[in-house]
């Protein structure tokens, strides 16, 4: 059902997330503080959906994805990430 949130889902949210996250740490532009600052986030985020994902709460592990995605779609989009893959992150 497309209206569910599945196991199968959420792992494949995982997928996607942790490696934006390893391009973005490899990809980081100028500004070298901002950069960190939003790496924290999308690892806590990320973290925390590992928390979740383990209780079995696949709700808020797919939300926790959805903000650590955001942080990632957020530093492309303003160059803290030089990165160019639209499959992965909302740049082109």
């Amino acid at each position: 059902m497309k209206d569910k949130i599945t196991k199968g889902k959420v792992e494949k949210y995982f997928s996607i997330s942790e490696e934006a996250f390893e391009m973005a740490k490899k990809n980081i532009g100028k500004d070298k503080v901002l950069a960190e600052d939003f790496l924290n986030m999308i690892s806590c985020y990320i973290s925390d959906a590992k928390h979740f994902y383990s209780k079995g709460d696949l709700i808020n592990a797919f939300a926790a994805l959805n903000y650590a995605h955001g942080w990632l779609d957020a530093g492309a989009r303003s160059k803290i990430f030089l990165v160019k893959d639209s499959r992965l992150f909302t740049v082109d």
